[in-house]
């Protein structure tokens, strides 16, 4: 794997993820997909002057990519990973969840989990509180691309959209969760570490991530009728793992009415 030093390495490294994933029909190219869309986004608004230190957030960029992508090929190459990413992947060799539930999943580790220790490191040598407004535009950033992907998922799987609108279920699973990764979490842990002693970190991380891999059972765990309708909705989506990665990669051009206004 190339060594990550600039974003657009990070953005042909997730590109090589992506093609891997859709020659081999394989589900985790659902989350490369919707990272590389992060990627762009971050980009984008590094180039156009969006926070405060632009070098910085580079840095917190790459390193917080390489956290996923290290998990990614660790996993691959039957190497230990996080708890929470541990349960993400294995969830790519189960046929029911559906396409939602595999980004979202996805996003539980990298964010609850990785944002925090990447955002910490960063600082290191510094005040983490200097970080603490770019902190809140990049997680502005990912947690509108939970409904961005929603409003995109809904439009290629009607059923979705209209089972969870009839069930009431709609908000409690993709907008309550987008609050919750939106909310002070990741920013407390990055101060609680930030404030640990190097021997310290690894615990206060192991601990952490114990937490967030149970976070993702609200993703994965409903009540009867809930999965019931998930696994209708699952045998309404249409088409191959592979054509569902190429349509992700197709709406990454088209505008979103729900997208973070910057």
């Amino acid at each position: 794997m190339k060594e990550l030093k600039t974003i657009n390495d990070v953005l042909a490294t997730l590109d090589n993820i992506i093609q891997e994933t859709e020659e081999n029909n394989d589900t985790l190219g659902y989350f490369a997909v919707l990272y590389n869309r992060v990627t762009l986004k971050v980009k984008e608004e590094i180039e156009a002057g969006y926070f405060e230190d632009a070098e910085r957030m580079e840095k917190l960029d790459v390193i917080f990519a390489k956290r996923y992508i290290d998990a990614y090929y660790d996993y691959r190459s039957g190497r230990p990973v996080t708890r929470c990413w541990d349960k993400a992947f294995k969830l790519s060799t189960d046929f029911w969840p559906v396409t939602l539930q595999h980004l979202l999943i996805g996003m539980n580790a990298h964010i609850n989990l990785d944002l925090g220790i990447v955002a910490a490191e960063v600082c290191k040598g510094g005040k983490i509180e200097d970080l603490r407004t770019d902190f809140y535009k990049i997680n502005e950033i990912l947690s509108s691309l939970v409904n961005e992907v929603q409003d995109n998922l809904c439009t290629i799987w009607p059923p979705l959209r209209r089972i969870l609108l009839k069930t009431g279920q709609y908000d409690n699973m993709v907008v309550d969760f987008s609050m919750k990764i939106a909310r002070d979490g990741a920013w407390n842990f990055a101060t609680e570490l930030f404030g640990k002693n190097e021997e310290e970190i690894p615990g206060c991380i192991q601990t952490r991530d114990i937490a967030v891999a149970k976070v993702a059972d609200i993703i994965t765990n409903n009540r009867l009728s809930i999965e019931i309708l998930l696994k209708i909705v699952r045998l309404g989506e249409i088409g191959t793992v592979s054509g569902k990665i190429r349509k992700l990669k197709e709406m990454e051009t088209e505008p979103s009415a729900t997208a973070v206004a910057v």
